[in-house]
C-alpha cells in the first residue's frame, strides 16, 4: 500500500487517487542535509529552512498563476522579465523551483543559455494533477476531485443556473482540495485554464485513424460521424512540415465545430484550441521524454566496429510511442529478426546495449565505435568514466562536452524470468572506506541493508519517487531511489547508490542465442498441437479441418453475430515461446489470485492482413498494431462479439476478410477510461486490475494493456455469403 510521505510510520494513510497520479507525493522544499545531527544551530537550521520553503512556496505560487494568466505556458525569457517585477530571486532557487515537476514541465529550448539558468526560448508550462470528478453527483465519497460541471469548466454549459452539476468553484469541498493541491490562490479563469492542459477528459481527442492513410479520411471509417476531431495531429503539436500543402486539415470544419460545441467550450477557447492542446501534449508526453536531449535521429557515417552503426530517420507517426519504448533495443531482432521490421518501436541491434554520442548538429546519434569497451568499464560501480581514446563521463553522460546516452533491453525485472538477454540491474551502496557493495550482499549487518537488487529494481520501476524505509543491525536508512543515495535517519548522513548494469560481452550473447536453441524443444505445449510443426524460433500455421472440434467451436462463436458470412479457412498459430509465456502470466495471475485459476477467455480481434506475421510471432503490441478506438484505454481490444472486430479487419481479394480469435487471460476487470494507460487499482492495499472492459455487469469489449495475457491462437479467414467456396 502506498503511504504520504514525511510522516512517522504509524501516522502513515493510503495515498489519495490524485497522490497517486501525481507520483504519489508532493516535491518539498529543496534543503541541505547536514552530514552530523551532533553539529550545533539546528534551531537556526530549521528557520532557514522555513523560510526558504516559504520563500519557495511564494515563488511557485506566483509562477502558476502567471502561467495560467498567459494560456497556460510562457517562454523562460518571458517568464523572467514578468517575476522580476515582483521577485529577486537567484537563478539556481528559481531552478529549483520549476524542475517541481508536480507543478510545471519545461520544454528546454535550442538558443544558447548565456548565464541564464535556462535557455531564453524554453517553454515552462503549469501542471496539476488536479481532476474534475466524474462520477455522478452523490455517489463518490472521500473524493479527491473537484466537483463541478465539466461543461463549465470547459466555459459553456447551456444549462446555467438549472445544471444538476455543481458550478461553485469555492464551495466547502472545492475549496479543501483547492488548498491542498495549493492553488487556493487562483481565479475562476485560471483554475480553468490549467484544468483544460491537464485533465484528459475535457478536450476531445484528435482522430488517430484519420492521422494514418491516403484518403480523405485517412483511414478513419466513420468520415463525419467520427467523433474525435479530424486535424491535423502535426499541426495542433506546432510541428507540421507540410503548412498548406498537408493533405491533413488545419481548421475547425462543421464536423470540428459540432464536437467542439458539444464539448461545451467556449468561443474563447475554441480560438485557443491549437495552444491548449500543444500543451497538453508537452505535459503528458514529458514524463518520459527528458527535454534536453533532441529525439529525433538521422542517418549517420557507419562504423566499422559493429554493424547498425547508426540509426536512420524515422517519418513522425501519429502512433503514440512512450520515450522508453522509442529508447529500448528489441529483444526479437537480437534473437532471431523482429517481424514487425520498420514499423517496430523499439530499437534494432545485435547487441542488449548501445552506446550513441549526440552530433554537433543536435540531431544526429552517432555509435560510439568502442561500445563493449565502454559498456564493460560502465559495468563497474567504481568508474566515473571510460576508459580509451573517446573518454564517456559516467556522471554528466557526456563525451568531449557531447551528450551521451545508453540504450539498452528492457530490465529483468520487466520480463517474465526466462526472457533471455534483458537487462540486469545491480544496485550498489558505498561504504566508509569508498568500497561500492552491491545490496543483499557482503556480511556487514551493521551497515548492509537486507535489500536485493531485484526488489530495488522492481520498487524502481513501480515508482521511480519512491523513498524506502529500511533497517540493519544498527541503524534505519530511507532510500531515496530518485536522487539515488540512503540517508540515516538518526544522524541524516548520506552514502551515495549507483544502478549499474550486469556485463555481458558479445561472446556471451552469442552463447546465450546458442544455449536458447538447445532449450526451446523442451517448452511443454497442448498435447493435440502437431509435434512436426514446433520450429525452434518463430511459429507455424496449422490448418484445421471442418471437423476438428476446434472448428466446429470458432465456427459456433463467429456466426452467433456473423450470421450471413461463411469461414473459408481457420489456422492455430503454433508458436511453443509465446505460449510459455502465457502459461507463465497465467500461473501469476492464479497465485495472484489466493490459488483460483484467472478468467480465460477466446475473443475476436480484426486487423490489418500486413501485420498477420509479426503478431503470431512476436504477439500484439497496441503501438504497431493499432488500437480499436481508445474509448476504454490505451491497449489491445478484443470483443466478445466477432461483428465488433469484423469492423476492423481490413479486407483484401474478393472481400475476404481475416480475424484473430485470441485467448486472453482478462482476469479481474473494470470499466475502462480513455486516459488509462493500465487497469487502475482496486480497493487500497489489493493491486491492479488485470484488464478494463466497456460494461462490468455484462462486458463485450476488453482491453488488454499486458501482451503476456494474450496468445494469439486462431486466425480465421472468412467472407460474405457468396464467396463460398465448395469443394469436392
Amino acid at each position: 500500500m502506498k503511504t504520504r510521505p514525511g510522516r512517522s510510520w504509524s501516522e502513515q494513510r493510503p495515498l489519495t487517487r490524485r497522490e497517486e497520479r501525481s507520483g504519489g507525493r508532493k516535491a518539498r522544499p529543496s534543503v541541505s542535509f547536514l552530514w552530523s545531527a551532533e553539529e550545533a544551530g539546528g534551531a537556526t537550521l530549521v528557520a532557514e529552512r522555513f523560510a526558504a520553503s516559504t520563500m519557495s512556496d511564494a515563488l511557485s505560487a506566483s509562477i502558476v498563476r502567471t502561467l495560467c494568466q498567459h494560456g497556460g505556458s510562457l517562454d523562460f525569457k518571458c517568464l523572467s522579465q514578468i517575476l522580476s517585477q515582483h521577485f529577486t530571486v537567484a537563478d539556481e532557487v528559481l531552478l529549483k523551483v520549476l524542475t517541481d515537476f508536480s507543478k510545471f514541465v519545461v520544454v528546454e529550448g535550442k538558443e544558447k543559455k548565456g548565464d541564464s539558468p535556462l535557455s531564453p526560448d524554453s517553454v515552462v508550462l503549469a501542471k496539476t494533477s488536479l481532476r474534475v470528478c466524474r462520477t455522478l453527483p452523490g455517489q463518490c465519497a472521500y473524493c479527491q476531485d473537484l466537483h463541478l460541471c465539466r461543461y463549465f469548466v470547459c466555459g459553456n454549459c447551456r444549462f446555467g443556473a438549472k445544471c444538476k452539476n455543481a458550478h461553485a468553484v469555492d464551495s466547502s469541498h472545492n475549496s479543501v482540495i483547492r488548498s491542498e493541491e495549493g492553488l487556493q490562490h487562483l481565479e475562476k479563469s485560471e483554475l480553468f485554464q490549467l484544468l483544460l492542459q491537464n485533465d484528459p477528459c475535457l478536450l476531445p481527442e484528435v482522430c488517430s485513424h484519420y492521422n494514418k492513410g491516403n484518403g480523405e479520411h485517412g483511414s478513419c471509417k466513420y468520415a463525419t460521424s467520427c467523433n474525435n476531431l479530424h486535424l491535423c495531429q502535426h499541426y495542433l503539436q506546432g510541428e507540421c512540415k507540410f503548412g498548406a500543402d498537408c493533405k491533413r486539415a488545419h481548421s475547425f470544419d462543421a464536423n470540428a465545430m459540432r464536437i467542439l460545441n458539444g464539448r461545451g467550450l467556449s468561443p474563447e477557447n475554441i480560438s485557443n484550441f491549437c495552444k491548449i492542446y500543444k500543451n497538453k501534449s508537452l505535459i503528458s508526453s514529458y514524463k518520459e521524454k527528458p527535454a534536453v536531449l533532441p529525439d529525433t535521429e538521422k542517418t549517420a557515417a557507419p562504423s566499422t566496429a559493429s554493424p547498425a552503426a547508426s540509426e536512420t530517420l524515422k517519418q513522425p507517426s501519429s502512433r503514440p510511442v512512450s520515450e522508453i519504448d522509442s529508447k529500448e533495443i528489441c529483444l526479437f531482432f537480437i534473437r532471431r529478426g523482429c517481424s514487425f521490421k520498420d514499423k517496430c518501436v523499439r530499437i534494432h541491434y545485435h547487441l542488449p546495449y548501445k552506446w550513441q554520442v549526440l552530433d554537433k548538429d543536435g540531431k544526429t546519434w552517432n555509435v560510439l565505435p568502442n561500445g563493449e569497451d565502454i559498456e564493460k568499464a560502465f559495468c563497474n560501480p567504481s568508474n566515473d568514466v571510460s576508459p580509451g581514446p573517446q573518454v564517456v563521463n559516467f556522471i554528466t553522460m557526456t563525451c568531449g562536452g557531447a551528450s551521451v546516452r545508453r540504450l539498452s533491453t528492457a530490465s529483468s525485472v520487466t520480463k517474465p524470468p526466462h526472457f533471455i538477454l534483458t537487462t540486469e540491474w545491480i544496485w550498489y551502496w558505498k561504504n566508509d572506506q569508498g568500497v561500492w557493495t552491491e545490496y543483499g550482499q557482503g556480511m556487514d549487518t551493521k551497515h548492509a541493508a537486507p535489500l536485493t537488487s531485484e526488489t530495488l529494481e522492481n520498487v524502481y520501476h513501480a515508482d521511480p519517487h519512491s523513498e524506502i524505509p529500511v533497517s540493519s543491525e544498527k541503524h534505519t536508512y530511507i532510500i531515496y531511489v530518485k536522487d539515488m543515495y540512503q540517508q540515516n535517519v538518526l544522524y541524516k548522513t548520506k552514502r551515495e547508490i549507483r544502478r549499474r548494469p550486469r556485463f555481458v560481452s558479445a561472446l556471451e550473447v552469442e552463447s546465450k542465442l546458442k544455449c536458447e536453441t538447445s532449450m526451446s524443444s523442451s517448452v511443454v505445449v497442448p498435447a493435440h498441437w502437431d509435434r512436426g510443426a514446433l520450429p525452434e524460433f518463430s511459429y507455424k500455421l496449422v490448418p484445421l479441418s471442418r471437423a476438428d472440434a476446434e472448428f466446429v467451436m470458432l465456427e459456433k462463436m463467429f456466426k452467433e453475430t456473423m450470421p450471413k458470412h461463411t469461414i473459408i479457412s481457420i489456422q492455430r498459430n503454433q508458436n511453443s515461446s509465446l505460449w510459455k509465456v502465457f502459461q507463465w502470466q497465467k500461473e501469476q495471475m492464479k497465485q495472484k489470485n489466493g490459488g483460483r485459476d484467472a478468467d480465460e477467455r477466446l475473443l475476436f480481434h480484426g486487423t490489418d492482413p500486413s501485420l498477420i506475421e509479426a503478431i503470431c510471432e512476436q504477439n500484439f503490441d497496441w503501438r504497431v498494431c493499432g488500437v480499436n478506438g481508445t474509448l476504454y484505454g490505451k491497449g489491445s481490444y478484443f470483443a466478445r462479439d466477432a461483428s465488433y472486430s469484423d469492423n476492423y479487419a481490413k479486407p483484401v481479394e474478393n472481400s475476404k476478410k481475416t480475424m484473430f480469435v485470441a485467448r486472453v487471460l482478462v482476469g479481474h476487470y473494470t470499466h475502462g477510461q480513455s486516459e488509462f494507460v493500465r487497469p487502475p487499482a482496486k480497493m487500497p492495499g489489493r493491486g491492479f486490475y488485470d484488464s478494463c472492459v466497456d460494461n462490468v455487469s455484462s462486458p463485450s469489449i476488453f482491453v488488454i494493456f499486458e501482451k503476456y495475457q494474450i496468445y494469439p491462437e486462431f486466425i480465421i479467414e472468412y467472407g460474405p455469403e457468396e464467396s463460398r467456396c465448395v469443394i469436392s
